[in-house]
């Protein structure tokens, strides 16, 4: 079965409802008013790595795909790069009239937290960009959450970067807060690296509330075909480790396809209380069918349409088939305490506890506004220059800008390692990056 573009248009023009209720937190779990919500979703990012548009700014791929995940049962939409200067009206009605809501990443190809130089990169470009996608998409009621950053931390030998991640994190809680926009959750999304997953879940957990993430993404792709399970795959083990966590987390990333097709028996699990009292469900990655085959539709060569695939109708039967549990699903309603930070182990953990004062320069957006957003094309924060001096990473404080590079000059982007967006999507997206989600 085909899905096209004017048939969408018309399929939503026929469905419209009132707005979605904004998510809230309480406990370790996500609520739509006084019911628990749990994220049915898909990571949607049309075109992958060789194609790095904004899906929620083109009416044509929205109206084209929002009538299949609809069909498909989802809630929930992840998208990684957004073009902050676009007009998203159109695109965030259709979603919010098909019941879904969104997750959105912050970053882009030009505006990130590098691995290579996260100190140079934390700077108050970045931060115009980041605040300025708060400051357009805060409005709609269907914007779930943002991750604030995805996979910085992706081996040993990076682990200082997520000091960054989280000074953006407690950056981006501050500017909501002093602009009044929307108290709208933020996160991270980790990768699954053995050997530091358990501490960057602990540290950006870590510190005041004012500090730590609301939520926690996981990208998982431990259980592989029908032959895993609950145990096989360690999701016993994940349960065990996250069990009094405090916040909301979920797999921001799932869907392993070693066997390929996919028949998502995961989901049985994921949804079960097995899982719920600590995780919240989770997104599988991806909608469309790119060269490492994670997809579930195919889109047409004229952009126009998309085709099922055999993995759409295995996760549409398992969400169909698979309810949540009733009531809270074993959920904690408390609020939890925070996680004690990390101690730094060389070449194994190296992020600090104290986090680097925000960039002087970025103090007045707080009070004026972040401006007009950057977009895609706007100037870039990632240049090459030395690293900030010890009294300007200090905690607290307003502090002198990490570069004396001017912000309204666009440069070119330098050869390094940047992140925005990651994991399979490493594989994938990390083209949209040049490469930065691979290193």
């Amino acid at each position: 079965m085909r899905f096209s573009t004017l048939a969408g248009l018309v399929t939503l023009a026929t469905s419209a409802s009132a707005a979605l209720t904004p998510i809230t937190i309480r406990g370790n779990a996500f609520y739509a008013g006084n019911s628990r919500f749990y994220v049915r979703g898909v990571d949607y990012q049309p075109g992958g790595a060789s194609d790095p548009k904004d899906p929620l700014a083109d009416t044509a791929i929205c109206g084209r795909d929002i009538p299949a995940l609809k069909e498909l049962g989802v809630n929930a939409v992840r998208v990684y790069i957004i073009d902050s200067a676009a007009d998203h009206d159109a695109c965030m009605k259709m979603l919010d009239d098909a019941g879904i809501y969104l997750i959105l990443d912050v970053n882009t190809p030009k505006h990130s937290i590098t691995r290579k130089d996260p100190g140079i990169s934390y700077n108050e470009v970045y931060l115009q960009h980041v605040f300025g996608t708060m400051d357009v998409m805060s409005k709609y009621s269907n914007l779930m959450a943002y991750f604030a950053g995805n996979e910085v931390v992706n081996d040993e030998t990076n682990t200082y970067a997520a000091t960054f991640v989280k000074a953006t994190v407690r950056d981006m809680k501050a500017y909501q807060k002093a602009r009044k926009l929307r108290a709208i959750p933020i996160g991270y999304s980790a990768a699954d690296v053995a050997q530091n997953r358990q501490q960057i879940a602990e540290y950006m957990n870590s510190g005041p509330d004012d500090e730590r993430v609301d939520f926690h993404g996981y990208n998982d792709y431990s259980w592989c075909g029908a032959a895993s399970s609950f145990q096989i795959s360690g999701y016993d083990q994940k349960v065990k480790n996250y069990t009094g966590y405090g916040i909301p987390t979920f797999l921001s990333e799932f869907g392993c396809n070693v066997n390929p097709p996919r028949t998502f028996t995961e989901i049985e699990s994921i949804y079960h209380t097995n899982m719920t009292g600590v995780f919240s469900g989770g997104l599988v990655y991806e909608w469309t069918q790119e060269e490492n085959k994670y997809g579930l539709v195919e889109v047409s060569k004229d952009l126009k349409s998309i085709k099922r695939l055999v993995d759409y109708d295995n996760l549409k039967e398992m969400y169909k088939n698979v309810p949540n549990p009733t009531g809270d699903g074993g959920a904690t309603l408390t609020a939890g305490k925070a996680s004690e930070c990390p101690d730094k182990v060389v070449g194994v953990w190296e992020a600090d506890c104290s986090l680097p004062a925000m960039p002087s320069k970025a103090a007045g957006y707080f009070t004026s506004g972040a401006g007009e957003p950057l977009g895609l094309n706007g100037p870039t924060n990632q240049w090459s220059g030395p690293a900030p001096p010890p009294s300007e990473t200090e905690s607290g404080g307003a502090a002198a800008a990490t570069t004396t590079s001017p912000n309204a000059a666009p440069m070119a982007l330098p050869s390094m390692n940047f992140v925005a967006i990651g994991s399979i999507s490493s594989i994938v997206i990390a083209g949209l990056l040049g490469g930065a989600a691979l290193l």
